[in-house]
């Protein structure tokens, strides 16, 4: 086989629908917008537009609140972390804190902090200092025989 014999499945391509490119296109002069009014001119958006009517979604009520100063945790889950020792991407024996778990890159980002869950199995003693932790999580690191600490973010510290 050569490059030049190469071809994808049949149907599996489409060719794309070019309109407004004269009659023998069967789409040219309006290209498919019909005649006239709203809708067959540019620049036009009126979805969610009911005539003048109060529209649908301003008809319902709202219900909820949004908190603005809302903390967006990086999640992590014992599994990973363990997945991430035993691949001898973070060192076991060290304590783990969240720049060690960045720089594995196991978490993106810290975001607000980075808060420990529970699932998974961990094998050896851990050492975690993390902003925040599941109980799951605490539960299963102090039965392995390691240590989690939950230490404040630092907004918080520096608020006191």
């Amino acid at each position: 086989m050569k490059l030049n014999e190469l071809s994808d499945n049949p149907g599996a391509t489409k060719k794309r629908k070019r309109v407004a490119r004269g009659p023998g296109s069967g789409m040219g002069k309006t290209a498919g917008r019909g005649i006239k009014g709203q809708k067959s001119r540019s620049g036009v958006s009126i979805n969610g537009y009911e005539g003048g009517q109060m529209p649908l979604y301003q008809r319902l009520p709202k219900r909820g609140f949004t908190k603005p100063n809302r903390k967006d945790w990086a999640v992590v889950n014992l599994g990973l972390i363990q997945k991430f020792i035993d691949a001898g991407k973070i060192d076991g024996k060290k304590a783990i804190d969240e720049d060690v778990l960045v720089a594995s890159g196991l978490v993106r980002r810290k975001l607000d902090g980075i808060r420990v869950l529970g699932k998974g199995e961990v094998t050896g003693k851990l050492e975690l200092q993390v902003t925040g932790a599941s109980k799951s999580a605490i539960e299963a690191v102090e039965k392995a025989g390691g240590k989690l600490t939950v230490k404040a973010p630092k907004d918080a510290a520096a608020a006191e």
